[in-house]
């Protein structure tokens, strides 16, 4: 399943690397792809490992305000 999300608090690139491999450490997490300019945060995951609302959470612990965007 692939889950998109948005967040507009990207402040830098490094910030991205710092998410993406936050979320590819998470236990159902198969790849993240996170867009600096457009904030669009891309994770292909295993449903029944790791819900949307998990990811949310994961990532509003690292500090980002996030929320679920369409394709």
């Amino acid at each position: 399943m692939t889950t998109i999300l948005k967040s507009d608090e990207l402040a830098c690139p490094t910030c991205v690397s710092s998410l993406e491999k936050m979320l590819r450490a998470t236990e159902g997490v198969e790849s993240a792809a996170v867009h600096f300019m457009s904030g669009r945060i891309e994770i292909r995951h295993d449903p029944d490992r790791v819900d949307a609302g998990a990811l949310v959470r994961a990532i509003r612990k690292a500090g980002y305000e996030v929320r679920p965007s369409a394709l």
